[in-house]
């Protein structure tokens, strides 16, 4: 009798949770009109999704051709590291020199021995295929903590885009390795993990330059929860770890390593632009062009700094107090901030880049949801929702880009900036003056 009693308390705790999850996936379709409405279901629809990815990739891999563009020249530049040449200038592959950071260096050299010296492409593939499907996982974390995009419009920021697949498994660019780790860099910032959220986002750094886009939305993030001097050991985190990765390579020639790795000044070709076709190829290339964009970029960051981000009422300078003697005592910040400020900072920098390349859609691609959908305006529907992402989409899938594509993202993209301009405010300067009152 004991021995039975024993047995069913075994069972016991089994059989609540098969219960437990019997009657949420039963209560799931009883609500199953508002499943793909309500953000509460983000993670079974996450998870739905992961599995036909699963599928889908594979289907991919196996039945679409892979076509080669930089493999073989990451394959050849960290080969020349590999047989001791640390002098970045003397790095070269098949499509030019070595111009990505150490990071990049040390990730490709471990796929290099993972597929063969670089030859065993099948493997590299499914390599990237779990990159994918981790960096989706990552994303959905995102979305499920800051509970704003409707389920359904997450079956079009994954199954349905054929350029996103073609980034990650037919071509194996570093421009996905880097975007998972900022996706996991950010988790852990909204897991309040701040010394490592920064130590993630300077390895991203280290594998891709794009990621300094969203460098500042986190230092105002920095500084508005820690103020000035507390936001130094964090940026002194980043700045150790570039320096600890590219160390071989700064004793062996350093002015070749920082004049290539971290290049500001790089000249992009005008038969590979996707965001800017509709300009004469003089205008493109020309240097005033570059400088009215990158004042139109920074001058936008700052409007959005101080008349979205800092709503205190108190003066922008406060940030560089610490937020104990600042006259409106801080709160922690909130997903939606997190997320708002990081998704805003990098958008405003795909806005007035010199020039987007085709690998260069996952650099925002995974944010555009939240974009679109965070803020609620009226006069911005589901509908319309969907066709400025389905317009997006095409933009990058028209191959070679057209005048019309080119203006079709520009417009699309001034709609996002119009609606997280007018949209509430991700720090509500109402919510903080209660907070004051009290």
């Amino acid at each position: 009798m004991a021995a039975g009693l024993r047995k069913r308390g075994r069972a016991g705790p089994a059989a609540r949770t098969a219960g437990f999850c019997g009657q949420w996936l039963w209560r799931a379709w009883q609500e199953r009109r508002l499943l793909l409405l309500e953000p509460r279901y983000t993670l079974l629809v996450a998870a739905c999704l992961c599995l036909a990815e699963v599928g889908i990739t594979f289907w991919v891999i196996h039945r679409v051709a892979y076509t080669e563009i930089d493999w073989k020249a990451y394959m050849a530049q960290v080969e020349g590291v590999i047989n001791g040449t640390y002098d970045y200038t003397q790095l070269q592959g098949d499509t030019g020199p070595l111009v990505y950071p150490a990071g990049f260096v040390y990730i490709f050299m471990g796929l290099y021995y993972a597929t063969g010296r670089g030859t065993d492409i099948r493997m590299a593939q499914h390599i990237f295929a779990v990159l994918y499907l981790a960096t989706l996982l990552l994303v959905f974390l995102i979305y499920h903590q800051t509970c704003k995009v409707p389920p359904f419009v997450f079956f079009f920021m994954c199954c349905a885009s054929y350029r996103v697949h073609s980034i990650f498994v037919l071509r194996l660019f570093n421009d996905p390795v880097a975007m998972a780790l900022l996706f996991l860099s950010i988790n852990l910032l909204l897991a309040q993990r701040w010394g490592w959220g920064c130590c993630c986002f300077s390895l991203a750094v280290s594998v891709k330059m794009n990621v300094l886009l969203f460098a500042p939305g986190l230092l105002f993030l920095l500084l508005m929860q820690f103020g000035f001097r507390g936001a130094l050991p964090k940026l002194g985190i980043c700045a150790v770890l570039q320096v600890v990765l590219g160390l071989p390579f700064l004793l062996e020639n350093p002015i070749g390593y920082l004049s290539r790795s971290f290049d500001l000044g790089r000249q992009f070709l005008f038969r590979w632009t996707v965001n800017w076709r509709f300009l004469p190829e003089a205008l493109f290339l020309h240097r005033a062009f570059h400088l009215a964009l990158l004042a139109a970029h920074l001058t936008l960051l700052l409007l959005f700094a101080l008349c979205k981000w800092h709503r205190t009422g108190e003066s922008v300078l406060s940030l560089l107090k610490d937020p104990s003697k600042r006259k409106v005592p801080p709160q922690p910040l909130t997903p939606n901030q997190i997320i708002s400020t990081l998704f805003t900072s990098n958008f405003i920098g795909i806005c007035f880049s010199r020039s987007l390349h085709y690998q260069f859609y996952v650099w925002y691609f995974h944010t555009l949801p939240y974009l679109l959908w965070a803020t609620p305006a009226r006069w911005l529907t589901h509908l319309l929702r969907l066709l400025v992402l389905g317009l997006i989409e095409l933009s990058w899938n028209t191959y070679p880009s057209t005048s019309c594509s080119s203006a079709a993202l520009h417009i699309c993209h001034a709609v996002i900036l119009l609606q997280l301009w007018l949209g509430p405010q991700p720090f509500p300067r109402s919510i903080q003056h209660s907070k004051k009152a009290h």
